[in-house]
C-alpha cells in the first residue's frame, strides 16, 4: 500500500499578527478588490464597487480580484440580469480571489450576482 501526501505551504509574511489589529492581509497581489462594505448600496455612487471600476491590460496577461469584503461576492461577465456566460467565479468568500487570463483584445464587462450595483470593466488592448 502507498500513501501520498502534498503539503500545500503559504507564506505568512503579509500577516499582521498583531493582536489588537482586525485588519486580514490577503496572500495574492489584487490588480481589483472588492473593499469593505461593498455588499450595501451606495458604493456605485462613488464608483468603488470593484476598486478599480476599469482595468487595462495588455492580451494574454491576467487580472486577480480579491474579495475583501465580508459578504460573498462574484465577478461575473455582462450586467446584471444579463450574463454573457464569458466567465463566471462563482460566489467568493471572503479573502478569496479569482484570476482570469485575457486572451483576446476588447472591453469585458462584468458584475457580481448578488449585488445589483456592483459593476466594472477590464478593458484588453
Amino acid at each position: 500500500m502507498s500513501i501520498s501526501v502534498t503539503i500545500l505551504g503559504l507564506s505568512l509574511s503579509n500577516y499582521n499578527f498583531d493582536e489588537n489589529n482586525s485588519d486580514v492581509k490577503p496572500i495574492v497581489q489584487a490588480d481589483v478588490i472588492m473593499p469593505t462594505k461593498s455588499s450595501r448600496p451606495g458604493c456605485d455612487i462613488e464608483d468603488i464597487c470593484y476598486i478599480p471600476s476599469s482595468i487595462g491590460i495588455e492580451k494574454g496577461k491576467s487580472v486577480t480580484w480579491v474579495n475583501e469584503d465580508s459578504s460573498f461576492h462574484s465577478v461575473t461577465s455582462g450586467f446584471y440580469g444579463e450574463p454573457t456566460g464569458l466567465f463566471d467565479s462563482g460566489y467568493l468568500d471572503p479573502y478569496q480571489f479569482y484570476t482570469l487570463y485575457f486572451d483576446e483584445s476588447g472591453t469585458y464587462d462584468y458584475f457580481c450576482t448578488l449585488h445589483p450595483w456592483m459593476k466594472a470593466q477590464v478593458i484588453v488592448e
